[in-house]
C-alpha cells in the first residue's frame, strides 16, 4: 500500500518567464509565506488577483475528493511529513509535487525541512521506495524540476547511493494513484510557493475530505 503525499504548488504554479517566481531559491519563512505575495502583486500594480496571470491554477484539485475516507492529513509546510510518515510502517510513498524534496543545498542536511524530508526519510528507512509525480504543466516551464526528466535526474545522482538510487523514480503526467492503493494521504500548503488566491479552494479540499491538521494552514484569501 502507498503513502500519497500532495503539495499544493502540483496545482497552484507558475507559467514561463516569470522572473520574480517564488518557486526557487525561497526560504519556508513567514515573510514569504504572505507578505512577498503582496508585493508581488503590488508590482504587478493590482491586489491578489493580479497574480493570476503568471501564477495560473492547474488541472482540477477537486479530483482529491476520491480520497474521501481514507485517513487525510493536512499540514502547512512538509517540514510536518516525518510527523506523518510516524503513523504508519515504512511504506512507498508517492509524492505529488513541483519540487522532488530529496536534497536541499541550503541549511543543515540533517534537519528535516521542507526540501529534504523524502530524501532523509529513504536513508533512515521511513520510506521504502519514492515516486515523485510532477504535474504536466512543467512541460510548458523550462526551468521547472519536470521540465527534463534527465536533467533533474542527473543533479540527484550526485547525493545518493546506488542503492537508495535504485529507489527513486522521478514521473511527470502520472495518473494519481488508486484510493484502493493507498493508506494515508498528507495534502501540504506550502505558502511561500504557492498563490493565495487559491486558498478558498484548499480549504474546501480540507473540509471535503476531512482532513486533521498536522499544523493549520493560513488563510490569506476570502
Amino acid at each position: 500500500m502507498t503513502l500519497l503525499s500532495i503539495d499544493w504548488d502540483f496545482y497552484a504554479g507558475m507559467i514561463e518567464h516569470v522572473f520574480d517566481s517564488p518557486f526557487w531559491g525561497t526560504p519556508d519563512l513567514e515573510y514569504h509565506r504572505q507578505e512577498r505575495w503582496w508585493d508581488l502583486a503590488r508590482k504587478r500594480g493590482g491586489g491578489l488577483e493580479a497574480l493570476q496571470e503568471d501564477f495560473p491554477l492547474y488541472g482540477d484539485p477537486l479530483e482529491l475528493l476520491k480520497y474521501q475516507g481514507l485517513p487525510v492529513a493536512a499540514a502547512l509546510s512538509h517540514d510536518s511529513a516525518w510527523e506523518w510518515l510516524a503513523g504508519f510502517e515504512a511504506a512507498e510513498v508517492v509524492n505529488v509535487d513541483s519540487h522532488h524534496d530529496l536534497f536541499s543545498l541550503s541549511g543543515n542536511p540533517e534537519q528535516v525541512r521542507p526540501g529534504n524530508w523524502a530524501g532523509l526519510g529513504l536513508k533512515r528507512g521511513k520510506i521504502l521506495q519514492y515516486t515523485c509525480i510532477y504535474p504536466e504543466w512543467h512541460s510548458e516551464v523550462r526551468v521547472t524540476e519536470g521540465f527534463d526528466l534527465h536533467r533533474t535526474h542527473e543533479e540527484i545522482i550526485l547525493h545518493f547511493s546506488k542503492d537508495l538510487l535504485d529507489r527513486i523514480q522521478l514521473q511527470k503526467g502520472q495518473p494519481l494513484p488508486d484510493p484502493g492503493e493507498v493508506q494515508g494521504v498528507l495534502l501540504v500548503q506550502s505558502p511561500a510557493w504557492t498563490n493565495p488566491i487559491y486558498d478558498p479552494l484548499f480549504f474546501e479540499l480540507l473540509e471535503g475530505l476531512q482532513a486533521v491538521r498536522l499544523t493549520e494552514p493560513v488563510r490569506r484569501y476570502k
